[in-house]
């Protein structure tokens, strides 16, 4: 498919409401979720194809946030009950964070089953749920050529043996240095990097917040410094719209290359950048195309010596 086309990407995650306290500010059932960043990051360069699960106090206000993107919301139930709602408090460094209050409500029931429409889609980013969730998603996936997957530490210790399952079926992996560390019991980031890949991914992305982002792959690896920011307002979901902007730039480029990944980084990047600017999913939103190429341009500055 030729650069530029809208390709279909399908987004499978968390849909919810975040209650977040920084210390200088805070926000109250505000929009978040894995799939709900993942799939606003991604439009800007690809059609998503979202599934996940709310309840009756999902508005339709709501949903314009993904429908005004250009968003397929046919995977998403709508079930009676209350969205899954997440409460945490953030410390001074903008990075050490505590969790408050966890309610699953209508997410404890997820069991995505895709629409006919969506199970051709070759590019998919599964975001961060259960690893036999994400299973039973590429089950249903006819011939996927590109399938990026996110998890977290939780996963990691109580569910090792479905992740590591899954894990061997996926293209990418997208994780942070401290559960890098976890997965693959080193300390050392390209050790940790190897030993992952040897788990079954062609390319693991570790991110390492204000230090950047490392790509893993057979002979092949690339770092991406981070946006220099001023201030950061709320980093909750900025690893999600690094996944999708990641996703969904190498899904308009149509190809997985060297070149791709590449800029699968930059935009990733340049997304969580974004993401962290504004609480909720305020800082992706509404974006320019123009701003997003300029920001992306300005990273590539940074590592220009001539």
């Amino acid at each position: 498919m030729s650069r530029g086309s809208k390709t279909p990407v399908l987004i499978v995650g968390s849909m919810a409401f975040d209650s977040i306290k920084t210390p200088t500010e805070s926000v109250e059932m505000a929009l978040g979720g894995s799939a709900t960043f993942g799939a606003i990051a991604a439009s800007y360069f690809a059609s998503p194809r979202v599934v996940g699960i709310v309840g009756d106090d999902f508005t339709d206000e709501h949903l314009a946030a993904f429908t005004n993107r250009g968003i397929d919301t046919t995977g998403i139930d709508r079930v009676s009950g209350k969205t899954f709602h997440w409460k945490g408090s953030y410390h001074a460094n903008m990075q050490d964070r505590d969790t408050l209050d966890t309610q699953l409500n209508v997410f404890e029931t997820f069991d995505p089953k895709l629409p006919g429409s969506y199970r051709d889609s070759k590019f998919v980013f599964l975001g961060n749920i259960a690893p036999r969730i994400q299973m039973k998603v590429l089950d249903q996936v006819e011939a996927p050529t590109f399938v990026g997957l996110d998890t977290m530490n939780f996963w990691i210790s109580s569910a090792l043996g479905d992740l590591k399952a899954v894990l061997r079926r996926i293209d990418l992996l997208f994780i942070n240095d401290e559960e890098a560390f976890e997965l693959s019991n080193e300390r050392q980031v390209i050790v940790a990097g190897e030993t992952i890949l040897k788990m079954g991914p062609k390319y693991v992305v570790i991110k390492r917040g204000e230090f950047g982002s490392l790509l893993f792959g057979k002979d092949i690896c690339f770092f991406v410094p981070a946006v220099l920011l001023p201030r950061v307002v709320d980093p909750t979901g900025a690893g999600d719209a690094f996944a999708g902007g990641f996703v969904g730039s190498v899904a308009r480029v149509g190809e997985v290359s060297r070149s791709a990944l590449a800029e699968g980084m930059l935009y990733g990047t340049v997304l969580a950048s974004f993401a962290v600017g504004q609480f909720s999913v305020d800082g992706v939103l509404e974006l320019e195309r123009a701003t997003i190429d300029l920001r992306r341009e300005f990273i590539e500055s940074m590592t220009n010596y001539s």
